[in-house]
């Protein structure tokens, strides 16, 4: 593995921003500092004058629709487009097909993903068999696969099932990953089960005003917990194109933009669902957005004053300590997962671009600002824009 040394690079994570030089040996961030000396001559010396270095990004809410439904997108499909976007984590949802709710489709995904070696990929399994909300899975043999639990694609109605998710959250430390539909009633009800049992509850993609006031509620009265937007949420109100949640109105992507300066909402997660054209006329709710979502949330937040430090804090930081991980920040002896920005640079989303399978997005030829230049995996360049550097 060669070593890696970013020159007068502006470096910038949740807790920093200045201007230094960065060493990465053996995967590792081995030195922050002025002017470093290097006497090797294979080592990769980038120029990082007029870019921002700050840790990759981390999906904790994605699609990648492997097994079963490769029409739309596959394991490396997805892990380019993520890798383009800035992504070296990810964090796919198990409503495939079959569904992942078992070793067998978990073990795959995994072995899949450890041949193409792209991203880091954290499989979220279901609760419920075959998603279909009536019969709890055997979570404690899932366990040692993942610590990620969800019904994501469907609403977990069974209040005893979802119950009984969060007492073992805390029994065998995992996260329950909760999708809301009716958003604001299921929030309600999640956060009612939290306050009377107690577990690790992540709320997914909220959407409306009213669902992040009962949040706000429940954080302000101590109870810990952790919720996500979508980059489409804060970036467009009231389209008629179909994702779940629908986009809301003007006045609920603003006080989720003002909830996110506030610190009640925790991180970004895309919930990046690619389909095919075919499949979008037909009804599928989703938006392919994994590869534009650093670009779209960067612009929302510099239209609105919020920081990078902040945008570092809910790409990074925070879903990297929600998964335990060593990286998220930019410090001495963390993983070199990293990623190298023009935060400037303004462009259009063009999804005749895209490198998923999945051109759903309908903000295409609408501004975006901020370019992905360089996404480096484990000490490691995985993705490099053409034409730059």
């Amino acid at each position: 593995m060669k070593d890696m040394l970013f020159r007068n690079v502006r470096i910038v994570d949740a807790n920093k921003d200045f201007k230094k030089d960065l060493l990465v040996s053996n995967g590792v961030i081995s030195k922050i500092d002025q002017n470093i000396e290097v006497k090797s001559e294979s080592i990769n010396i980038i120029d990082g004058n007029g870019y921002v270095l700050m840790p990759s990004f981390i999906d904790l809410h994605t699609h990648l629709r492997d097994p079963g439904l490769t029409h739309k997108e596959d394991l490396e499909t997805g892990q380019m487009a993520a890798l383009k976007g800035g992504f070296t984590v990810l964090c796919p949802m198990a409503n495939t097909k079959p569904v992942c709710d078992n070793k067998e489709v978990m073990e795959y995904v995994l072995n899949k993903a450890k041949e193409l070696d792209l991203c880091d990929i954290k499989q979220v399994c279901a609760i419920t068999k075959d998603l279909d909300g009536q019969e709890i899975i055997d979570i404690p043999s899932m366990r040692k696969y993942t610590e990620l639990f969800s019904d994501d694609g469907y609403t977990l109605f069974n209040e005893e099932i979802m119950e009984e998710a969060l007492k073992l959250s805390s029994e065998l430390n995992f996260k329950v990953l909760t999708h809301c539909q009716p958003e604001y009633e299921i929030v309600s009800r999640d956060l009612k089960i939290l306050k009377r049992v107690g577990g690790n509850l992540h709320i997914c993609h909220i959407s409306l005003e009213d669902t992040l006031n009962e949040i706000k509620k429940y954080k302000d009265d101590g109870y810990k917990f952790t919720c996500e937007v979508g980059p489409h949420h804060i970036y467009g109100y009231g389209l008629d194109y179909k994702v779940n949640p629908s986009f809301a109105e003007e006045k609920d992507m603003k006080a989720l933009i003002d909830g996110i300066k506030d610190g009640y909402i925790d991180m970004i997660g895309t919930d990046h669902a690619p389909h095919t054209e075919d499949d979008k006329k037909n009804g599928s709710p989703g938006i392919s957005n994994i590869e534009v979502a650093f670009a779209m949330v960067n612009k929302v937040f510099k239209e609105n004053n919020i920081s990078l430090n902040k945008l570092s804090e809910m790409m990074s930081a925070n879903p990297a300590k929600l998964l335990g991980l060593n990286q998220g920040l930019i410090e001495e002896g963390l993983r070199a997962d990293l990623v190298l920005i023009d935060e400037n640079e303004e462009s259009l989303i063009d999804t005749s671009k895209f490198v998923s399978k999945g051109k759903n997005n309908p903000f295409n030829n609408q501004k975006i600002i901020g370019k992905v230049i360089m996404t480096i995996r484990d000490g490691r360049i995985a993705y490099k824009a053409e034409g730059d550097m």
